[in-house]
């Protein structure tokens, strides 16, 4: 991922926090065939490995498990974004030297991919994600709570994934590039907006 530095996001702590926000990645394979790839929810486990290990699972049907996988395998995970207009510079009015661009986060990591079928790591893997997302629910929903047989059944369908991390990169492009005033001109222009991201990404951009 290009990363100008003053986009660049170093601390590990601060990336596996970005990577906890995302809910869904981008799960990326390089084949002999071509690229393949596959939105899915991933958890990383902090604990395991040297720069933690990332989990999920494929749909048994889904041939990107089959295809011989070249090199390592690629987790993208991205965060707010919204496009931002020359219009909100007043930078625009004093030379009219502007371009429109985007605001984003994103987090790429990178690691050797093992498919497994073993009953037991998936039954792991899918009560640790369903923990995940359920833990803010009033009543959160567990893998428990359904028949055992009926659970079997589903775990036979899925394909799980571990990718240990060996490479991690994090960028937050917020505007950082841009006067003081540009800046401010960017965080009001989409704090005025009624898309609720927009809104989010105004919250990030430091002024």
């Amino acid at each position: 991922m290009y990363t100008p530095p003053a986009f660049a996001v170093d601390d590990t702590t601060e990336l596996y926090e970005m990577i906890r926000q995302c809910r869904l990645a981008n799960f990326i394979t390089a084949t002999p065939d071509g690229p393949l790839a596959t939105p899915l929810p991933m958890f990383l486990d902090e604990a395991e490995g040297e720069m933690g290990v990332l989990y999920a699972h494929l749909a048994r049907p889904n041939p990107q498990w089959q295809a011989p996988v070249i090199g390592h395998g690629l987790a993208v995970f991205m965060g707010p974004d919204a496009y931002v207009t020359p219009s909100w510079y007043p930078s625009k009015a004093e030379h009219g030297k502007v371009v429109p661009t985007w605001n984003y986060t994103a987090v790429q990591a990178s690691g050797p991919v093992e498919f497994f079928e073993d009953a037991d790591r998936l039954l792991e893997v899918v009560s640790r994600l369903t923990a995940i997302h359920e833990a803010a629910r009033p009543l959160p929903w567990a893998v428990t709570d359904a028949p055992e047989g009926f659970i079997s059944a589903q775990l036979r369908g899925i394909i799980g994934i571990r990718m240990p991390v060996v490479s991690l990169q994090g960028k937050r492009k917020m505007s950082q590039n841009r006067p003081e005033a540009d800046r401010k001109g960017v965080k009001q222009g989409l704090g005025d907006s009624r898309n609720p991201t927009d809104q989010i990404v105004s919250g990030m951009i430091p002024v």
